[in-house]
This record gives C-alpha cells, structure tokens and sequence, in this order.
C-alpha cells in the first residue's frame, strides 16, 4: 500500500514539475526507480533497478498570455499607437447605419444611466446622510457599523457607474 502512494505522490509531484515550468522541453531520458522496500522514483540518471521510460512528453506548450500591444513608433518619432488602415476586404458600414447603432447604444446608456441615478437616489434616501434607521436585528452597535460602511460603498460604487456611464455617453460620435 505504501508503494501505491509513493507512487502516486512521484507522479504528483513530476506532473506538476511539468505544468508549472511553462515551455519546458524534455532535454533526456526519464528513468523509473524502484528500490529494495519498492519505492519509486524518477529520475534523469540511469541506476540499477531503473528503466526508462518512453518519451510521453515532449514538450509542455506555454499557456496564452494576454499582453498589452507593443506601441508603435510612428514617423515623427512620438510613441503611439499606429494609424491602422482596413484591408480592403474588411466590411464596411455606411454612415447612416452606424448613426443608428451609435443612437442605439446611446439609448441603452442613457437607460443604464437612468436606472444607477435611480439606485443612487434611493441609497443615499436609506443612507440618511449616514445615520440609517437601525433594524431590529442590529442591537449590536458593529452590526449597525457594519451596515452603514457597507452602504457608504455602495453609494461609492453607484457614483463611480454613474461617471463611468456618462464618459461612455461623451464618447460616442
């Protein structure tokens, strides 16, 4: 039974030696080991009582990391990003159909805005500039706190979309 574990946690532990080193290429052999009390262990270096294993990984592909584009120098020698041109094979839309889906959008925003007003008003109306009606569960003065800083970041929270909603609005043409 013991062997089974021992195996198993070489197994573990090899298989994550592998996932956590990121473009890793088998550069030898893998030897499998089994000692006296029947003990496995892997290893690079050829022992006796050792056998090697067949190539079963080759390499471990990198994951896909998402990174920030390289910025592009431009002629005049300032840092940005590069005019890019369509190709010619890229769809286009006529300017009236992209008038009616900026218009689109802008009512969906000024809805979303409508509604965050709506929530802001009402939490600031609870929050009573930051002496709330006490429940009847609160006898406990922290619980109360507790209560009243969690809607002070609400409120923060909702005033924060608000801006960020009417940026967005601005934004568009």
């Amino acid at each position: 039974m013991g062997t089974t574990i021992s195996h198993y946690r070489y197994l573990a532990v090899l298989a994550i030696g592998f996932a956590l080193h990121n473009g890793a290429q088998a550069q030898g052999a893998v030897y499998k080991c089994v000692d006296e009390q029947g003990r496995v262990e892997f290893t690079d270096q050829s022992r006796k009582g050792c056998k090697q294993l067949e190539s079963f990984i080759s390499t471990v592909p990198s994951p896909v990391r998402a990174s920030a584009p390289i910025p592009a120098v431009r002629p005049s020698g300032s840092i940005g990003p590069a005019p890019s041109a369509s190709p010619a094979s890229f769809p286009r839309v006529d300017s009236a159909q992209q008038r009616a889906r900026d218009d689109d959008r802008r009512e969906i925003l000024n809805d979303e805005l409508r509604a965050e007003q709506k929530k802001l008003a009402d939490l600031r109306k609870d929050f009573n500039g930051g002496e709330p009606e006490r429940m009847g569960n609160e006898r406990n003065y922290a619980k109360y706190q507790e209560r009243v800083a969690s809607m002070r970041d609400e409120i923060g929270r909702t005033e924060r979309n608000i801006e960020a909603l009417q940026r967005e609005i601005t934004n568009i043409r």
